[in-house]
């Protein structure tokens, strides 16, 4: 795509007059930057392609610019930019899926999300259009807990990569059955497989979100299979790269898989403070460590006492313990 968009973009220059070839180039080159996770450099050239098509009326043209950009800036966590260019697509007559239904699940509003996936599962039947909405579909039905259902579109997605002989799609059908492999089938080790493949392809393609997608799922089959350190390697590097690019919801959400849950509403600090108290430090001391006043230190450990239910220093060291705090 990328060496026939560079040509198109070539020709075009020589032909300024043709709006829609140059409209066309701009939003391929849109694409591309989305997909190497360029995500500034594809909004400018979206607006770019936005301009000339609505200069020459071409409706359907500019639905697909919309919806474009609605994917960049979902991406980028900009929830209500988002649905205001699905909006714009559908007013120009283009169904934004599978986008809307990603931004309806990012929302929390998971059962229209499972819904809209049940029927794109139904609407279209040429397999361009299924091999760019079963992925998604894929992922919806597996958030939502529904990962039994997500096994047929899979395996129809893997069936589909194999006829299309395409590094994306294949990319896109091995994430998908990493997702059932873990989600249904409780096979880790499949599931790791699935998505190393799909590593490996996003990132001899450049899609350096997507194979930061991949790493994330990495990290849960590593965990399933007990590697612990490695887990926490494949999310250190997913989140830099999703910091990098700007993709601020996956980066959040990989941090809030970095960092563990802490029990009874603990706070990071309290759990300094009963650390502290389970190597049997005193007030003062763990004041002097902290670099606290030692008022701050009693409000702590009435706090830690009242969350945690113990009523001594002695019995907090040992729920520290049995709580696996002091690492």
């Amino acid at each position: 795509m990328s060496e026939w968009t560079e040509a198109l973009t070539q020709w075009c220059a020589d032909q300024p007059d043709l709006v829609p070839f140059t409209g066309q180039c701009a939003v391929h080159r849109g694409q591309i930057h989305r997909s190497h996770g360029e995500f500034q450099a594809a909004l400018d050239e979206l607006a770019l392609a936005l301009d000339r098509y609505a200069a020459a009326g071409m409706g359907p043209a500019v639905g697909l610019v919309h919806y474009e950009r609605g994917e960049v800036l979902r991406t980028l966590g900009d929830l209500d930019g988002a649905q205001s260019e699905y909006d714009a697509a559908a007013d120009f007559g283009l169904e934004p899926q599978p986008g809307q239904s990603l931004l309806w699940l990012a929302r929390g509003r998971t059962d229209a999300a499972v819904s809209a996936a049940h029927r794109l599962l139904e609407d279209a039947h040429d397999p361009v259009t299924r091999s760019r909405r079963l992925g998604a579909i894929v992922e919806i039905l597996c958030t939502a807990g529904h990962c039994e259902e997500a096994r047929a579109p899979s395996t129809e997605l893997l069936s589909i990569a194999e006829s299309f002989g395409c590094d994306a799609v294949t990319a896109s059908a091995s994430y998908a059955a990493g997702l059932v492999a873990l989600g249904a089938d409780d096979d880790p080790s499949a599931a790791l497989s699935h998505q190393r493949r799909a590593w490996k392809s996003w990132i001899a393609l450049g899609a350096r979100y997507d194979a930061a997608r991949a790493r994330v799922q990495i990290a849960h089959a590593l965990g399933a299979l007990g590697d612990t350190v490695s887990t926490r390697s494949e999310l250190s590097v997913a989140q830099r790269t999703f910091a990098e690019l700007g993709a601020e919801p996956a980066r959040r959400a990989v941090e809030q898989l970095l960092t563990p849950a802490l029990p009874d509403g603990l706070t990071a600090r309290e759990v300094e403070v009963l650390r502290l108290v389970a190597a049997g430090h005193s007030n003062p001391q763990i004041a002097a460590d902290l670099v606290l006043s030692e008022k701050t230190v009693a409000r702590h450990l009435s706090n830690i006492f009242g969350k945690t239910g113990v009523t001594s220093r002695t019995a907090a060291a040992t729920y520290a313990h049995s709580h696996d705090l002091l690492s």
